[in-house]
This record gives C-alpha cells, sequence and structure tokens, in this order.
C-alpha cells in the first residue's frame, strides 16, 4: 500500500506559557526547536510517565512525545454541539494549534507527517485522550461542573493528537501543511482494538 499525502491549513496558533494552567495564549507564530515549541510548558526531551504509559513506572523519565498538542476547529465543533454549547475554544484544551482540511483529523495514524512551509516538520505520535483537565476549564467557564465528566465522552476520539519534533523551524497561521499518511496495515499478531 503506499503512502497517501494530503494538505492542510494552520488556522489557529498558541503556546502554553501562562503559570499554573493547561490554557494556552494564541500566538502569530510558534518557533519549533528539538524540546518543541519554544517557551511552551510541555517543551522538552523528556517527560515523566504517567498513567498514559502504564508500561513504565510513574514518574520514571522518558522520551517526550507529547511535545505538541493538535486540534481541529470541526471536531471542536461537534464536541461543544453534543454537550449543548455555544463553543469550546482550541486554548481550553491546552492546544499549540488548530489544523482545517483534514477529516477525522484526531484519528490520524502515528508516524503520520505534517510538513510546514519552513521546513518544520512534527511526528504525530497518538490520540490525545479526553480528561478531565480540559473538562474542568469548560465547566469553569460555563459554570456547570457536570461539564467536567460530559466532556471527557462527548469528545472521545475528537479531543486530537500529540505531536514530536522531526525538524525545527517557524509556523505561522496561514501555513500550507503537507500531511504525509504512512501505509496502513493491519498486525495479525493480537486484538489490540479499544473495549
Amino acid at each position: 500500500m503506499s503512502k497517501q499525502q494530503l494538505t492542510a491549513t494552520v488556522t489557529w496558533l498558541a503556546v502554553g506559557d501562562i503559570a499554573g494552567t493547561l490554557v494556552t495564549r494564541p500566538v502569530p507564530t510558534l518557533t519549533l526547536d528539538w524540546q518543541g515549541v519554544v517557551g511552551d510548558s510541555h517543551a522538552g526531551l523528556v517527560r515523566k510517565a504517567d498513567v498514559r504509559v502504564p508500561h513504565y513506572r510513574r514518574g520514571s523519565e522518558i522520551r517526550n512525545e507529547r511535545q505538541v498538542t493538535i486540534v481541529a476547529a470541526d471536531e471542536l465543533a461537534a464536541t461543544a454541539q453534543t454537550l449543548a454549547l455555544p463553543e469550546i475554544r482550541p486554548e481550553w484544551l491546552g492546544a499549540n494549534m488548530v489544523l482545517a482540511g483534514i477529516p477525522h483529523l484526531t484519528l490520524l495514524p502515528p508516524a503520520t507527517r505534517l510538513i510546514f512551509a519552513s521546513g518544520a516538520a512534527l511526528v504525530v505520535d497518538w490520540e490525545n485522550q479526553p480528561c478531565t483537565g480540559p473538562g474542568q476549564v469548560i465547566a469553569t467557564h460555563y459554570n456547570d461542573a457536570k461539564l467536567t465528566a460530559r466532556f471527557v465522552k462527548a469528545a472521545k476520539e475528537k479531543r486530537g493528537f500529540t505531536a514530536w519534533v522531526e525538524r525545527i523551524g517557524a509556523i505561522t497561521v496561514g501555513d500550507m501543511v503537507t500531511v504525509v499518511v504512512p501505509p496502513q496495515r493491519v498486525w495479525p499478531g493480537v486484538n489490540t482494538s479499544p473495549t
């Protein structure tokens, strides 16, 4: 099976530099270095293992594959509609980037490459699982504590993904992105589908 190549557009960018919160701050340009988004709280070559990687002892030092968080405006709108909310803003989810033009963006497979106009490139790690952190931000904004848990269910397969830097460079709102999806195969070894 040959690789598939698509294009997308960067419609929004933000940096997570607000102390004590996962909320990000919109900016016109991001600079990527080997640690991730320059100035972002998630930048770093390594991070501590957490509940997302249960095969390592919590707190163990591991490669930081969660340097950048990317979401899609249509998936945010669908989640807001499910929750009967007027909007869910990407900064409330701690997002660094919104891309437009790729259907089912959250489900892009791991190892997909996002290549930007400057030559900067990101590699998709994995779907960002919905969690209560962004749910709490949304609940606070709408003054409805029940939204914390409801968000987790509503955002399933619509929460975006995390990525890591493969090539450094700058990304600007309006940039076109080449999206290179690797060949997809079903491994016949064991059933690893979610339950």
